[in-house]
């Protein structure tokens, strides 16, 4: 008989986890879950405070004997990436997520799962459910929007918060102590979109390329994965050399913090080409799988007929979007001499997509190093410049630099060991956390980012190791014990 999750320990995790996955949450769309927070507080008899954006906090008193130490804060977001495989039917405005055990994992059938940074929420809220913990005042921070931008952080309010310490909930390697990130921005180019008739004796086809893993850009960056775009550009450009291929749309990706796993493009040739355009294709495939075969054993392409479009993309419009899909960087820039196995500086080509009038390509940059980060920046505008497009960024995020001798790192390094007899891992990551924006407006905080393992967020492989849960609770318990 198959178990759900709700019935895993530790239960009263598992069980709040479960409830928040079947309430919809995608960014700037929150209103579900926050009702859901809301009335949870309220039925605990919590009072909760929220800012002019939304973000929420809830307190609770301290348990007896505790009253004299310092306010903690949990902080989690409570929006999720949405993403799911294209013959997947889902509705992320409604649907809850379906979710299911896998050999001591927990998966999302075909969806992300929303354990990026649902697993830290359900762990906050356990905190104020729980009956038997010892604890100081304590005050949860739910923030929105975290996804799309860290908004709710950005926004967050000044005299919403009187800890002194706050916990983050939101990294994958359980075992692991963060103790600052990358900061990062948007760089976004558009291209007018310019179209002419298509012949009548042209067809009209389908080019897929699928199968490939994706994942987060601030994780997964350096680990050498294909994006989709690049690798399906490439063969384009190829194509366009023997054949007369006219494209109609480029689709690929869709958030800024995943590398794009899928691309499409629809184009269109004159009939007489096809067959040597179906072989060419079938050649280009045993190149990718070549090519590929370790890191993306599952990659695809895909030639199918679609109905003949009618409208097609102007010589000069196709050449600057192929030319500058080619030439954008993608990937780690740069390691941290001092650390030569973290990134310092990174690129993501995140996303292509054909609107009714113009073509948008989203870019995401990060780096440890605030200068750094309008270096690769400004690499990826002159890209866009030199290929016509108009340019426009996003203020970003700071970098969140760690703290020397900070009491709490110490303080959470020997508890772990007593627990479980074990050294933590000190780091620095790539991706980005809300920590240096809370730290902006409240800098007397002392920080520390912790969390279950999870892989492949952001894309619909992404899961969580049950395990690490249970070691993950008792580690936070026992840490909130001692503050």
């Amino acid at each position: 008989m198959s178990t759900t999750i709700d019935k895993l320990e530790p239960k009263i995790v598992w069980e709040i986890f479960h409830e928040i996955t079947k309430h919809p949450r995608p960014s700037k769309k929150e209103e579900k879950i926050v009702k859901y927070i809301k009335d949870f507080a309220n039925n605990l008899s919590l009072p909760i405070k929220k800012d002019k954006l939304g973000n929420l906090v809830i307190t609770k008193a301290a348990t007896k004997g505790f009253e004299d130490k310092p306010t903690f804060c949990i902080q989690a977001h409570v929006d999720m990436v949405t993403e799911k495989n294209r013959d997947v039917e889902f509705d992320f405005d409604n649907d809850a997520i379906q979710t299911y055990i896998d050999n001591g994992w927990v998966k999302a059938k075909g969806t992300t799962l929303g354990a990026d940074n649902g697993l830290g929420l359900a762990m906050g809220m356990a905190v104020l459910a729980s009956n038997d913990l010892e604890h100081p005042r304590f005050e949860l921070l739910c923030t929105l929007d975290e996804e799309t931008g860290l908004t709710g952080a950005a926004e967050l309010g000044t005299d919403l918060l009187k800890s002194e310490i706050l916990i983050n909930l939101d990294t994958e390697d359980f075992g692991h102590f963060t103790i600052g990130c990358a900061g990062g921005l948007n760089t976004l180019g558009t291209l007018d979109l310019v179209l002419e008739d298509t012949p009548k004796q042209y067809r009209s086809y389908e080019l897929s390329l699928k199968g490939l893993l994706g994942g987060h850009s601030g994780i997964e960056i350096d680990d050498e994965r294909g994006n989709a775009a690049k690798i399906l550009v490439r063969f384009v450009l190829q194509l366009k050399e023997r054949f007369n291929i006219r494209l109609h749309s480029f689709e690929s990706g869709d958030k800024h913090n995943a590398i794009p796993r899928e691309a499409y493009i629809t184009f269109s040739l004159p009939k007489d080409q096809i067959l040597k355009l179906e072989a060419m294709v079938s050649s280009y495939q045993s190149i990718l799988k070549n090519e590929w075969s370790f890191k993306e054993p599952n990659i695809e392409l895909t030639l199918q007929n679609v109905e003949f479009l009618e409208k097609m993309m102007s010589v000069g419009t196709q050449d600057d979007l192929l030319n500058v899909i080619n030439a954008l960087p993608h990937g780690a820039q740069r390691y941290t001499p001092e650390l030569p196995s973290l990134v310092q500086t990174s690129t993501n080509l995140a996303s292509v997509k054909t609107n009714k009038n113009k073509i948008e390509i989203i870019t995401s940059q990060r780096s440890i190093v605030e200068s750094e980060k309008f270096w690769i920046a400004g690499i990826v505008n002159s890209v866009f410049e030199l290929g016509g497009f108009n340019i426009s960024r996003t203020s970003g995020y700071p970098a969140w630099e760690p703290k020397k001798n900070s009491e709490l790192v110490d303080k959470a390094v020997r508890i772990y060991k007593e627990t479980f007899n074990d050294e933590p891992v000190i780091e620095l990551i790539h991706a980005g956390l809300e920590c240096g924006l809370i730290g902006e407006k409240y800098p007397r905080m002392e920080m520390l980012s912790f969390g279950p393992t999870l892989k492949d967020v952001h894309t619909p492989s992404e899961k969580i190791e049950i395990d690490s849960v249970d070691k993950c609770w008792l580690l936070l318990k026992n840490i909130i014990k001692e503050l």
